[in-house]
């Protein structure tokens, strides 16, 4: 098999990064954000349920991080409380009804977003208001808070319209994120507006004590004053429905208010899988963890390793398990199809002092969804079309009014101790392999939280190509190499091979958390922690 090299050409030996866990006898928040994580575990210290925090936390990172994920987008939650099953929140994309799937002629090539779909014209999959779904997130929240929240919805929406209104502050990471996706974002006025103003991305002072840039958004910001009053109803019926679908109409797209009016969240017990001596928990259909389960129980037919860490052909046995089970993804799972195991997205992760667990993906699904901000709710929208295989007659073909395949793999697993593991991550297809394998070290290897985030890791989102982490070691590579076409890469934030991983783990009365320690601002933050009392200088400009 053919090996390509695509390091640093200055780097001489592979690079080591540490974060260490967060331990508390009370509850952990773990997201790719330190602010929100320490929005969420303030909402613990309040006496919030883990879901409480996590919806805290989930309305926090759509105003932090907006091209990643937010109310326009979409995402799927499990929750387990404390000796009880696991639900299976389910608020997905789903195509609008009057989505026309004439309007997505192929041009030959393929795109350059994260699939690599053949391209479609003008790239109406991919960019603009065609590309829209139903943005699902709310009722997923929604449900959610119904079933397991104990302080008030408006208390939790309130850390966020702060933040729309003063406007997080931007930093390099900001200016990074805008850059990169400028030739997009300038398509789009009021996007634009928002993220190039003056045609430039908004940028941090070089100057040390200069005045802060914030990226305020105060029309998000009077959203969420009517959801937090109103309820999340107040997206999907009335003033705010309405506004939004004419926005996106009035750009071409299909988003309706019977659309809005129409969509719940499926809550259902969530699918277990056995692995080894643990069970795996996750959302039914049409996502991530379809996969990754089957994966593990392709797996689970070699022999349970017997070393502390994987041996090369261990590695290799599991990479021919996962290429196995993307085999049937591409095969059998789309809309009206087999959707179970066979007989630009963020992620967190909260366990509670009372042991409830939640894990949380949420999504715009590409870097800055649509790149369509409706002007006159603030609201950026998701792409959820980009899902949806472009080639008419697939499995997972564009169609009206159909659930889309996602990647996100929001997973738990539960062990004969009573541990419970909540864990997902973010970086599209890329979720599946670095999920897949932070499971298999937890319950194959015995490793750590904090081992299993950090551990060296393969990609296998592109089958057959292996995308390696150097630090594997060369024994590895070797085995991977004679086995799989192979890439050799090292681990780092941009660009990011191996996906951002976080989970947080219930053991023995102490609550564990853990980023991935490439990413500089994913922090696990326990409720009480000292990251909390930040002085008020730092807060406003």
């Amino acid at each position: 098999m053919t090996v390509t090299d695509i390091r640093s050409p200055n780097l001489s030996r592979a690079i080591s990064l540490s974060k260490p866990a967060t331990r508390s006898t009370g509850g952990v928040v773990t997201a790719q954000n330190r602010q929100a994580a320490q929005i969420g575990a303030a909402v613990l210290a309040q006496g919030g349920s883990a879901v409480d925090a996590a919806i805290a936390t989930s309305f926090a990172l759509g105003v932090l991080e907006p091209w990643m994920s937010g109310i326009g987008g979409v995402g799927a939650m499990l929750v387990k409380p404390d000796g009880g099953p696991v639900t299976a929140i389910d608020a997905g994309a789903r195509s609008p009804a009057t989505l026309d799937p004439a309007d997505f002629p192929l041009t030959g090539g393929a795109d350059g977003d994260l699939f690599g779909w053949p391209s479609v014209l003008e790239d109406r999959n991919v960019i603009g208001a065609k590309s829209v779904c139903i943005p699902g997130l709310l009722r997923g929240l929604e449900a959610a808070h119904a079933r397991f929240g104990r302080l008030p919805w408006a208390d939790l929406v309130a850390p966020a319209i702060r933040l729309a209104e003063d406007g997080p502050i931007v930093d390099t990471a900001t200016t990074a994120w805008i850059a990169q996706d400028m030739a997009r974002l300038i398509r789009n006025e009021a996007t634009a507006a928002m993220f190039l103003p003056g045609g430039l991305p908004l940028s941090a002072p070089a100057a040390v004590g200069a005045k802060v840039v914030r990226m305020a958004n105060p029309a998000l910001a009077a959203t969420l004053r009517r959801i937090a009053a109103e309820g999340p109803g107040a997206l999907y019926q009335g003033q705010i429905a309405e506004k939004l679908a004419a926005d996106i109409q009035s750009l071409g797209g299909y988003l309706s208010t019977d659309d809005l009016s129409g969509f719940d969240a499926v809550v259902t017990e969530a699918a277990s899988e056995p692995y080894r001596d643990h069970t795996l928990h996750l959302l039914p259909e049409l996502n991530g963890g379809v996969t990754v389960a089957l994966a593990l129980r392709n797996l689970a037919q070699t022999p349970k390793p017997s070393g502390p860490l994987p041996s090369p052909a261990e590695v290799v046995a599991s990479a021919k398990a996962l290429a196995r089970a993307w085999e049937h993804r591409f095969a059998k799972l789309g809309d009206r199809a087999e959707r179970t195991l066979p007989s630009c997205t963020t992620h967190l992760s909260v366990t509670d002092r009372d042991g409830m667990s939640v894990s949380l993906t949420q999504t715009l699904l590409s870097l800055f969804g649509s790149r369509v901000l409706s002007p006159s709710t603030g609201i950026l929208l998701n792409n959820g079309v980009n899902w949806f295989d472009p080639r008419p007659g697939r499995i997972n073909a564009i169609g009206p009014d159909r659930k889309a395949l996602a990647n996100y793999s929001p997973m738990m697993m539960s062990g004969l101790d009573g541990s419970v593991t909540a864990l997902g991550g973010s970086g599209g297809r890329k979720i599946l392999p670095a999920v897949y394998q932070a499971l298999i070290h937890l319950a194959d290897y015995g490793m750590t939280l904090q081992e299993a985030i950090a551990a060296p890791r393969y990609d296998l989102s592109a089958p057959p190509l292996i995308v390696a982490d150097m630090r594997l070691g060369q024994p590895v590579l070797d085995a991977l190499a004679a086995e799989f076409p192979t890439v050799l890469t090292e681990r780092m934030m941009h660009p990011n091979n191996f996906t951002t991983l976080g989970a947080t783990r219930r053991a023995g009365g102490i609550t564990e958390g853990m980023a991935e320690p490439w990413h500089p601002w994913a922090e696990a933050v326990a409720e009480g922690d000292d990251l909390m009392a930040i002085p008020a200088s730092y807060q406003k400009d």
